[in-house]
């Protein structure tokens, strides 16, 4: 389900104070001030994948800024990626002022205080995720916050790519793959990371992400298989087991630790369904390759504080309602859900 806000309906002298509301509840609490004198319309259209928002952005010239105070308000554990298609911006973080064109991005942090200026009508695509989404790390955050990335070749050419096919994708995916694929997005900025920091990588960028990415498929098409292993997995792609573990250093985890990884989140999504109450631990465990109920209430008390019963318990019969999604705050009629 996509996400549509508009100003076109608002009233010009409206407009301001509209945007300023809508950018900081899709985002997080944000200082918008627009440069026109009376404002173009614009639009945010959003998809939710996962954990990841994408949301393509088109508006007219404008200054955002997260202060220490706005950061008080919520939102500091999200990171946004900005992808520039049309017209120019500037981005000031951490000291660093970095340039942004038709064809780059940058990462801003939510937790620090940034300014972004865009200077003309522009066009770009943000990727809107929290820090416990995964894939990279503390560290590797402070080296792609507000540095400039070149889609024009290496790997972030690829990053850049990968981005932009999921973006136009994103209104047609089944939720389950969707999600898959934002974590791979995610994994693939730590691979960035990797290379600028200038860590050792196995072979050539683009080869080793390219087998990272069919080893990645494969492992989540079979998370549910009690046997799946580094062994299975390496003889799959016709690898060794060493090179398969030489792979997973993108990820700063094992073999064995990224898939339970990605079972535990995919157990946490059965039981937090309306209908879960009607499914026991033991055969949510089952299905997705836990061999033992008690290990998999161990692993998931250690990875979410909660055992599987009290999050069963508390999520259960919580979630969204279906139909129209509105924006809390924003007149009716400006907010549409497609």
């Amino acid at each position: 389900m996509s996400v549509v806000l508009d100003t076109a309906l608002v009233p010009p002298a409206d407009r301001a104070e509209f945007w300023h509301r809508a950018v900081s509840r899709t985002f997080v609490p944000l200082d918008v001030t627009l440069l026109e004198s009376v404002p173009a319309p614009a639009t945010i259209t959003s998809h939710g994948l996962g954990a990841t928002q994408v949301s393509l952005v088109q508006a007219g010239p404008q200054r955002v800024e997260r202060t220490a105070g706005l950061i008080a308000r919520g939102g500091e554990d999200h990171l946004t990626l900005g992808l520039q298609h049309r017209g120019t911006a500037r981005l000031l973080q951490d000291g660093r002022r970095v340039e942004l064109r038709p064809g780059t991005f940058a990462i801003s942090d939510a937790g620090r205080p940034f300014v972004k200026e865009l200077p003309e009508p522009f066009v770009l695509t943000a990727f809107h995720w929290p820090r416990s989404a995964g894939g990279v790390s503390e560290e590797d955050l402070r080296v792609l916050t507000a540095t400039a990335f070149d889609a024009g070749g290496g790997t972030a050419r690829l990053v850049a790519a990968y981005l932009e096919c999921l973006s136009r994708s994103a209104d047609t995916m089944e939720p389950q793959l969707a999600s898959w694929l934002a974590a791979t997005a995610l994994d693939l900025l730590a691979v960035l990371a990797h290379e600028r920091r200038g860590r050792s990588v196995p072979e050539a960028p683009e080869v080793a992400l390219a087998t990272l990415a069919r080893v990645k498929d494969h492992i989540l098409r079979h998370l549910g298989a009690p046997d799946l292993s580094p062994e299975r997995i390496a003889a799959a792609h016709h690898v060794s087991v060493r090179y398969l573990h030489k792979l997973f250093r993108f990820e700063g985890v094992t073999v064995a630790r990224w898939i339970q990884r990605q079972r535990l989140d995919m157990a946490r999504r059965d039981l937090a369904r309306r209908t879960s109450s009607q499914v026991s631990v033991a055969a949510v465990a089952g299905r997705w390759g836990f061999v033992s109920a008690s290990h998999f209430s161990r692993a998931f008390r250690a990875a979410y504080g909660v055992s599987p019963r009290e999050w069963q318990a508390g999520g259960a019969g919580q979630g969204p309602t279906p139909g129209a999604v509105r924006v809390p705050g924003l007149s009716a009629g400006y907010g549409v859900a497609v």
